[in-house]
């Protein structure tokens, strides 16, 4: 773990980081977005919403920050904390935004079962309708050409910008979470309450199933080369997969449920984010690279040398691991 932000004053269920990795935008219960520098300087604090704020996205340039609030709208604002406009035309809670990459389109998923496309004027584009429960996680592709949504009635839905529904997938038990696209539009992650992360194809091919998790997984992001999946749970870990669903590592969150991630566009850090109101930033580089056994002796070498209660023949047991 890098460093850790603290001042939210309730649970952070959303995070994003900027195209240039500079920015982080929190999103949580308390009704607030703040802005962070990766050092942990607090930037600024948007006040607005009326209800908790369940997403924050961020464009691919930075300079749009977009929010999906319990308040049922979504806002939009600048870099330096400007609101540009609200966005009203759900009739329930917005529980996940996406932007575009040329930052044109704005795409919410609500309560109210549907998926609302708007251009970046407040303009109402078009209205996604097929899910038959609240629609919790969305997400388009880098080419704009794919939305993906998961909902409580236990599907993942791809669509197309015009509102046809291409497939649906059916292969989770319980509510879809979180749902995410590979940066070359070719894989899809979809994260359930069922306990399991699925790795899908973009034409609907189930490849993998992921089980590891204890309890509900929240969210699920795709590092952007592509060679790793993240995903947080209500089990309080992180836990780290290659695309053909090995295991790499878990993390454990400090407090509670983990309620999103994301990884830098640069694949070296990973932000979470939870019920313990903090915004986590872990060095992935050196979590891969990590000796867990020569990580552990360094750490206990000192007592194992010099305690009094350490039985002589056990005080150079680290001595071959840190050759």
């Amino acid at each position: 773990m890098l460093t850790t932000f603290e001042g939210h004053n309730g649970r952070v269920v959303s995070v994003a980081i900027s195209g240039d990795n500079q920015i982080i935008a929190s999103g949580s219960a308390d009704r607030t977005i703040k802005f962070w520098r990766r050092d942990g300087t607090l930037l600024t604090t948007l006040n607005g919403h009326t209800g908790g704020v369940n997403a924050v996205a961020i464009g691919r340039d930075g300079t749009l920050i977009a929010s999906a609030s319990e308040d049922k709208t979504v806002k939009l604002w600048k870099r330096d904390g400007t609101l540009l406009d609200t966005f009203k035309g759900h009739t329930a809670a917005v529980k996940a935004v996406a932007l575009s990459n040329d930052g044109q389109l704005i795409i919410s998923a609500s309560e109210d079962k549907t998926v609302k496309l708007w251009k970046r004027d407040g303009t109402l584009l078009n209205t996604l309708k097929g899910h038959t429960a609240g629609v919790r996680a969305v997400a388009i592709s880098a080419d704009n050409t794919l939305i993906v949504s998961g909902s409580r009635d236990n599907t993942v839905k791809l669509w197309r910008k015009d509102g046809t529904l291409l497939i649906t997938l059916r292969e989770h038990s319980a509510p879809v979470y979180g749902v995410a696209i590979s940066l070359d539009g070719n894989w899809i992650a979809s994260a359930s309450e069922d306990n399991t992360v699925k790795i899908w194809r973009s034409d609907g091919t189930l490849l993998k199933t992921l089980k590891d998790h204890r309890d509900t997984i929240r969210t699920v992001a795709i590092s952007h080369n592509g060679n790793a999946i993240a995903s947080g749970s209500e089990d309080g870990t992180i836990k780290l997969w290659k695309l053909n669903g090995t295991l790499l590592t878990t993390l454990n969150n400090d407090g509670g449920s983990v309620w999103d991630v994301a990884f830098s566009s640069d694949n070296t850090q990973i932000v979470s984010v939870g019920e313990n109101k903090k915004v986590t930033i872990w060095n992935l580089k050196n979590i891969l690279s990590l000796n867990l056994l020569k990580h552990s002796c360094d750490w206990a070498q000192n007592y194992l040398q010099h305690n009094s209660q350490v039985e002589k023949e056990n005080r150079h047991l680290c001595n071959r691991i840190n050759r």
